[in-house]
Formats: C-alpha cells, sequence, structure tokens
C-alpha cells in the first residue's frame, strides 16, 4: 500500500536555523540535524552520510499535533559534511528525501543523487551583513551627472573606431557606439540620491567598475589604483581636444591631462572615499567591480596608446617597450621589434588583453595589494563583485589557486568583506570556502523566474513555450541550481531581475524576440506588462538570497540588452508606483524576517500558478502568484509551512496589473489543512499569519 500524499509532502528539512543548528558550524562544534515527518509516519529515521550503508540513527525529540520531529548530532572535523535522509515506514515503505525532495518505494532504499545531498563545510562563513542585504546595482554614467565639470568632452579621445561623444540628452536611448558615449553620470550623482536609495530602503550598493577607463562600461581597466576623474574630481585640465581626422591618442591632450593628473586622480579617490564613508554612516555597504581577468589596451601595464609614454611618474608600457616591468603582465606571440601589436586578448578582442598570471608573480601581488587598498582606509569598501571570475588564469588549477590567495588577503584585511563571482554554470568548484561567498545567481533564479513569467530567455534572444508559465519546470530548475549553492552561499547570493548585460526585466515581459539592432528602441517597451513585472519584484523580495536591483528597473525603465540596457535612470518621468511597489516590498521584507531567513517550501506548482511559504518556528509566509489572464483560485496545504488549525492569514501586499495595495485584510483561515483565497489576473499577494503591529 502506497504512503499517501499528505505523507509525503509532511516531509521537510532544510540547512536554516531550524534544522542544522548551527547552520554554519566550525571544525569541532557539535551539530543537530532534524528532520520533520508526519506524526507516527515512522518506523526509523537514518542520517546518512557519504554511501548508502553508513548513517546514524535519529531519535525523535518532539511532536505537536501534525508532525514528529527526529535529530541527530554529529561532530565536525575539517571535512565536508554530506547528508540526507532515510525513512522507514510502518508498512515496510521506504522514503529518501534530500534537496531534490521525497522519493519512495514500498520494497527497496529508493536511488539517489549525490549532487542533492545536504552539504556544509565547517568554517566556511559570509558575512552576516550580506545575508539577505538588499542590494542596488549602479551603472556611474546613468544613474546621476552631480558634477557636469566631470563630463567627458567630444572628441576627447578616439576609442574602437571614434571619438568620445558627450550626450546632451539625458534621455537619449543609448546606440551601437555606446562605448564613447557618454551621459555624465558620476559619484556625485550617486551622493546626491543616497536619500533616495536610503529611502527606498536599499542596504547595500553595487557599483560597476568605476576605475580609469576609456568606455563608458569600464570593463577595460586602464589605471586600477584610481577612480575615473570623469566619475571624480577634474579640477587640473586642458581645453584642447582632438581634432576629426586625429585618431592617435598620444596626441589627446585633453584625455591625458585628466587621466595622468595626480591632482585629479588624488581628488577623485577623495571623493569616493567620501561616498563610501556616508555610506557607512548611514549604516549601509559598498561593493565594487572588480575586472581582474583582463584589463584594457589604454592600461598604465599595457599603454598601447603611448598615453603614459614619458609621463613622469609612469613607467613605460608593455607595449611601448620589450624592457617594460610590465611586460611579464602579458602574453606577446612576437616581441622581435619590441613593440609588437600581437597580445592575447580575452576572446580575441585587443582591447582587452589578457592578464598573464601564469608567467608573472609580480603581476599576481599587484591584483592582491590593489583588492588590499580599496578595502582598506579611507575606503573601506564591504567586498568584491569579480567579473568572469571562472576565466582568469590558463588553467583551472591556477584559477583556483588565485582565488584562494585572494580569498586569503581580503579576509585578512576584513574578514567581513564578501566575494561575489559573476558565474554562469555550476559554481560548485568555487563554492568551497576556500574561494568565492556567492555569485551573481543567474541560473538559481534570474532564469527561472524569467522562463516562468515570460517564456524568454534573459537577453530576449529566445523563447520557451514548454517553460512559460510551467509551474512545476520553475519549482524543478529552482531545486536543481540551488542545490549547487550551500547555504552561506545561498543566502548572500544576488537575485537580479536585470543588470548590465541582459535585457531589462520590463521588456521581457513583451515576449518579444529581439534587439535594438532587429527591432529599434521603441519597441523595448511595446506590449510591456506591468502586471507580470510586478509578480517579478515580488519573487524577487521574497526568495531566499540578496535582492538585487538594476538602477531604474524600479522606475520602469525598459531595454533591450546591451548596450540598450544602459539607459539613464529616468529623472522627472519615473513610474512612482513601481518605486512604491519596491519601497513597500523591501519595508515588508525588514518587517517579517522570515522572508529574509526562513525556510522556503512549495505549495503549489501549476500552469500559470506557483505559490511557496517561508517559514521558521515563530512565523510563517505565504506568497502566491497568478501569471494567467483571468481570476484564479489557489487551495494551498498551508499545514506544511508548519501552519495550525483555524490560523488565520493576513494579507499584506498585493499586486495587480493595475498596481499594489498594501492595506492588511483577513485572507482566510486554515481548514482541515487548507488556506483558500483567489487572486486577480497577473497578480501577487503575500499573506502573513501575524497581524502587523499598529503603528
Amino acid at each position: 500500500m502506497a504512503v499517501s500524499h499528505s505523507v509525503l509532502s509532511a516531509v521537510f528539512s532544510d540547512e536554516s536555523p531550524d534544522y542544522r543548528f548551527p547552520s554554519e558550524p566550525d571544525v569541532g562544534d557539535s551539530v543537530r540535524i532534524r528532520l520533520r515527518v508526519a506524526k507516527d509516519s515512522a518506523e526509523r529515521v537514518i542520517l546518512l552520510f557519504e554511501s548508502m550503508t553508513v548513517g546514524t540513527m535519529m531519535n525523535k525529540t518532539k511532536s505537536d499535533d501534525f508532525f514528529d520531529y527526529y535529530e541527530a548530532g554529529i561532530i565536525c572535523s575539517e571535512n565536508e559534511v554530506v547528508y540526507r535522509f532515510l525513512i522507514e515506514c510502518p508498512d515496510g515503505t521506504k522514503i529518501a528525501f534530500d534537496k531534490s525532495g521525497v522519493r519512495a518505494d514500498e520494497h527497496h532504499i529508493p536511488d539517489y543523487n549525490p549532487a542533492y545531498s545536504f552539504r556544509f563545510i565547517p568554517g566556511f562563513h559570509v558575512p552576516g551583513w550580506a545575508k539577505g542585504s538588499v542590494q542596488y546595482q549602479i551603472f556611474p554614467d546613468r544613474f546621476c551627472n552631480g558634477d557636469p565639470s566631470n563630463d567627458v568632452a567630444d572628441n576627447e579621445y578616439y576609442y574602437i573606431i571614434g571619438h568620445s561623444k558627450h550626450i546632451a540628452d539625458w534621455n537619449a536611448v543609448p546606440t551601437d557606439t555606446d562605448i564613447r558615449a557618454f551621459y555624465g553620470g558620476d559619484l556625485q550623482g550617486i551622493l546626491d540620491k543616497l536619500d533616495y536609495l536610503q529611502d527606498l530602503g536599499i542596504e547595500t550598493l553595487y557599483l560597476n567598475p568605476i576605475f580609469v577607463s576609456p568606455s563608458s562600461h569600464k570593463y577595460d581597466c586602464q589605471d586600477y589604483e584610481h577612480i575615473d576623474p570623469h566619475f571624480g574630481v577634474i579640477t587640473d585640465d586642458v581645453d584642447h581636444v582632438m581634432q576629426s581626422w586625429e585618431k592617435h591618442n598620444g596626441y589627446a591632450p585633453k584625455y591625458i591631462r585628466r587621466v595622468t593628473s595626480m591632482e585629479n586622480l588624488e581628488k577623485s579617490d577623495d571623493l569616493f572615499a567620501a561616498l563610501c564613508q556616508e555610506l557607512h554612516r548611514r549604516n549601509m555597504h559598498i561593493i565594487l567591480d572588480g575586472v581582474f581577468n583582463h584589463c584594457g589596451s589604454f592600461n598604465k601595464w599595457m599603454d598601447h596608446e603611448g598615453i603614459y609614454l614619458g609621463k613622469a611618474g609612469f613607467q613605460p608600457g608593455a607595449y611601448q617597450s620589450i624592457h617594460s616591468p610590465y611586460r611579464s603582465y602579458f602574453h606577446f606571440n612576437d616581441s622581435s621589434n619590441g613593440r609588437s601589436p600581437m597580445y592575447e586578448g580575452w576572446w580575441g578582442y585587443s582591447t582587452l588583453p589578457k592578464l598573464n598570471y601564469e608567467s608573472s608573480p609580480e603581476l599576481c601581488e599587484e591584483i592582491y595589494k590593489i583588492a588590499e587598498k580599496w578595502l582598506s582606509p579611507p575606503y573601506c569598501i564591504d567586498g568584491w563583485r569579480l567579473d568572469v571570475a571562472a576565466d582568469l588564469g590558463h588553467s583551472a588549477e591556477f584559477n583556483h589557486k588565485f582565488w584562494k590567495t585572494f580569498r586569503d588577503r581580503v579576509k585578512a584585511i576584513n574578514p567581513d568583506a564578501v566575494i561575489i563571482a559573476e558565474h554562469y554554470g555550476d559554481p560548485t568548484a568555487w563554492l568551497n570556502g576556500q574561494e568565492w561567498d556567492s555569485i551573481m545567481n543567474y541560473d538559481a533564479f534570474m532564469e527561472p523566474v524569467t522562463w516562468f513569467l515570460t517564456g524568454m530567455e534573459k537577453h530576449s534572444d529566445s523563447y520557451r513555450d514548454d517553460l512559460y508559465q510551467n509551474g512545476s519546470a520553475f519549482f524543478g530548475i529552482m531545486a536543481d541550481k540551488m542545490a549547487r549553492l550551500k547555504y552561506p552561499s545561498l543566502m548572500c547570493a544576488m537575485n537580479e531581475l536585470s543588470n548590465h548585460d541582459h535585457s531589462r526585466f520590463l521588456t521581457r515581459t513583451n515576449r518579444m524576440i529581439g534587439r535594438t539592432t532587429t527591432l529599434g528602441p521603441e519597441a523595448a517597451a511595446a506590449g510591456i506588462n506591468k502586471g507580470v513585472f510586478r509578480e517579478a519584484v515580488t519573487i524577487q523580495m521574497t526568495w531566499p538570497g540578496s535582492p538585487t536591483v538594476y538602477y531604474a528597473d524600479e522606475a520602469g525603465q525598459v531595454g533591450w540588452t546591451d548596450p540598450d540596457n544602459r539607459r539613464t535612470y529616468p529623472w522627472g518621468h519615473e513610474d512612482q508606483g513601481l518605486i512604491d511597489l519596491h519601497r513597500d516590498l523591501i519595508r515588508l521584507r525588514r518587517e517579517l524576517p522570515v522572508l529574509r531567513d526562513g525556510s522556503i517550501k512549495p505549495l503549489m506548482a501549476e500552469y500559470g500558478r506557483i505559490a511557496y511559504a517561508r517559514f521558521n518556528e515563530e512565523s510563517r509566509c505565504i506568497v502566491a502568484v497568478n501569471n494567467t489572464s483571468g481570476w484564479t483560485d489557489f487551495r494551498l496545504f498551508a499545514r506544511d509551512a508548519g501552519a495550525k488549525e483555524g490560523e488565520t492569514f493576513f494579507r499584506r501586499i498585493q499586486t495587480t496589473q493595475d498596481g499594489h495595495v498594501t492595506e492588511t485584510e483577513v485572507c482566510g483561515t486554515v481548514s482541515e489543512g487548507y488556506l483558500t483565497f483567489d487572486l486577480p489576473p497577473f497578480s501577487s499577494v503575500v499573506l502573513s499569519s501575524a497581524m502587523p503591529e499598529s503603528k
């Protein structure tokens, strides 16, 4: 006789403090591991370790009206602990449980996949402030122009088949020459808008690169040791710009003066220090973008353009001399003439010289010192986001060696600094407690949310009808990809809907395949569905991890993928309703800590409808999403979230196609384990079992 669905759905454990305590143990700690099962459903419960035959019996430690709780203890060695559960029922049925869920067999122990085992590494901790921190990503040139005197000038220099261009119209959309087009956003603009960001509820700023660089995106660093004066302060300047026919940057006097003047560089560094200090005064944090796999051809170590040639205080660049102290920083294919253009570029791009770490211990030390500099006073940044981190070096062996040393050096300066890597694919090899803390969460957040709500790929390059509105696929993908993240990493993973590399989520809601080059910039706003966007923000603010808002998403900005996703913040043209939604959801997240650190369990996975619970021993929330065009009923087995019979749930926030409401009202009462309610088209709701305190 097969076990009932209610018995299977009752089985639960995870890596939160309610089910593993401490959840992030150290070597030598005694750890208690807990499993919940339906009351009187288990004959024996076994905690299994590395193999199916090694385990320990778990003891029943408490019971309530509907559940029994079993626990077992272990003492941590230095080794990773890998475990799962086996339940033997009175009728002989065996139930296996791990991160993939439950599997039952009447006669045999169910098969298992080690990839879905629960895991922890004793001693692996991430900063407490980073767990669940609400972040805001800023592409500095497009956020706010606080100081027009530092704006890049027309024809200031020549880069990638064209001269630099100042865009006078703040609201103009980016074009295919965006890499050398500048709108004037800067650090002063960020300082000017800190009240806005703090009022929104932002806790951490993540800035795209801000070091000296000739591009608008600045992933082609020219000088890691200084803030770009075009983002900072320019007081030492000349008037002369390049003529339209001039292409050699050795004759770009305005640019050379601006980016090599120590007066400008030091004042720009000072302004950044003031920004960091003001953020910390407000109990906010800041993360910088570290582009250490490659630099730019303008970089003073390479100096392809001769910008630093003969300048006091600067050594000859590797492109300018085979005797340069930086020659080993790069791989030159032919150095016979001393000025060979044949050096290795990342993905073959000559403007992005790949750094040649294996041949240069000096380069490794330079980068470690750069990381340390910005973590130290007077800046004291709170962490690094690492660009294309898995690409660094020329072998997996060296890559891991480098990041281990990088972590040691970073944590020695500030043990509470966070290390977040950009990574696509399985990050398991780096999330070992010795390298990265976590990742930008494409696989276990951005992609599955996008597939379910829009059917679109994150660049708007393709559409998947099989994943659109597929609730089962949504939770299946989430479970699969989240299993790769250990609990500390999951809690501080960057959960983004949009960023500088992908189309904006609001544009994805139009479900159109396209880019600016194929459909034009106007189409990015055509047919968008703000109701679907509101659903996405609700998920973002209630899912485990660190919700990270891409600047201007909250204001209703649209955009195809790079470079159209880098449109300016629409000051004066904001969608105030969407801003209010973000503020209200962030406020609710603060008011209900269970949304930040509670367990998560799916309650419904159907076509166009999903629901999940965030819960702990003290409280519980239920999040429901109706991604269909009609009203729909939800009948959720809230008992699986620990809800008691007769427990009342209150609506705390509800989104619709037209807006959102925050007035608290009774949604329903649990009866026979179920909570029933309905939702309008393209809507979402957050329910809480706790009545809000009166103000």
